[in-house]
């Protein structure tokens, strides 16, 4: 057990423990970036994968740099077992992620985001949306956001989306819809509104831990960001499933949500995913309150498993 102050104490893994932890990481993770490094190198683009790394800006070499995020000291780590200088801090005994380092700049969007995550925890789950968002970004509007036809002719889809209220709550889901579409939404969400409209039954919301764990990697564990890049696939693949592209070339069989057993269909996955996201939740939270706790002066309570 290790002092740093401010009530800060910190327990050890040892060598073969902490070294068994990141191979184990690293070769869960490095499919996914290599496959998608495979594609950008080719000029190809993926309608469902790309999305993980482009739209939430996220660099293949981060995800490869394994951290236990704070509270961990890694017995004989050294500067040639880290990915990266940054917040690790290194002595003779070895090596871990310095709470210091964190930008203090950076600390109100820390709190924005601990705020953003109790408050959706406090919110009752919405099972009833059935993925309408990726038809309202295409309705009526002159142009496809993939290179993928779809499944349903246009006449098709504005007839069935004109037949149902959408209730979208996901604020950067809804600024995708058409124009045309955003009046059909019984909700007008904006970035003001988010800890009010943000539930944890949205497939978005239980996407974007994904990019809340990756906003602050490395002081959050690589075992929460790989549960959450997991979740953020499967919901993902839900996503686009339930979309009306036509992806069964790419092995994605459709949700046929313009059905009521494919509505059916969705909210059972939609309620799977929100199941797993709130345990993930939790623990994302927790490491978060941590980081704030330690220029709080308050206890680092460790849950590292």
């Amino acid at each position: 057990m290790h002092s740093l102050g401010f009530q800060y104490s910190m327990r050890s893994l040892k060598f073969e423990e902490w070294q068994d932890l990141r191979i184990s990481y690293l070769h869960q993770v490095e499919p996914w970036l290599q496959q998608h490094q495979i594609r950008r190198a080719a000029g190809k683009k993926h309608p469902v994968y790309d999305f993980l790394f482009e739209y939430y800006s996220v660099r293949p070499a981060r995800l490869r740099e394994w951290t236990p995020g704070i509270g961990v000291v890694l017995e004989g780590a050294g500067r040639e077992d880290v990915f990266s200088d940054r917040a690790w801090h290194f002595t003779e005994e070895g090596a871990w992620i310095d709470c210091e380092q964190f930008p203090q700049r950076r600390l109100d969007s820390l709190l924005w985001v601990i705020g953003l995550l109790r408050a959706i925890n406090n919110q009752k789950a919405n099972f009833g949306c059935f993925g309408l968002h990726e038809w309202a970004m295409v309705y009526r509007s002159s142009s496809l956001r993939h290179n993928y036809s779809l499944r349903v002719s246009e006449h098709e889809l504005e007839k069935f989306l004109e037949s149902r209220e959408i209730h979208c709550s996901h604020f950067d889901a809804f600024r995708f819809f058409s124009e045309e579409a955003r009046p059909l939404n019984v909700l007008q969400p904006n970035s003001s509104t988010r800890y009010q409209l943000e539930q944890p039954g949205c497939v978005h919301v239980n996407m974007d831990l994904y990019k809340w764990a990756m906003k602050f990697h490395p002081w959050v564990s690589s075992e929460t960001v790989l549960h959450s890049l997991n979740l953020a696939i499967s919901a993902r693949e839900l996503d686009m499933r339930a979309s009306p592209y036509d992806l069964r070339e790419l092995g994605f069989d459709p949700i046929r949500i313009e059905t009521i057993q494919g509505r059916e269909e969705y909210a059972l996955e939609q309620k799977k995913l929100s199941d797993r996201a709130v345990i993930l939740r939790r623990q994302l939270l927790s490491e978060l309150e941590n980081l704030n706790n330690y220029f709080a002066g308050n206890p680092v309570i460790h849950e590292f498993r």
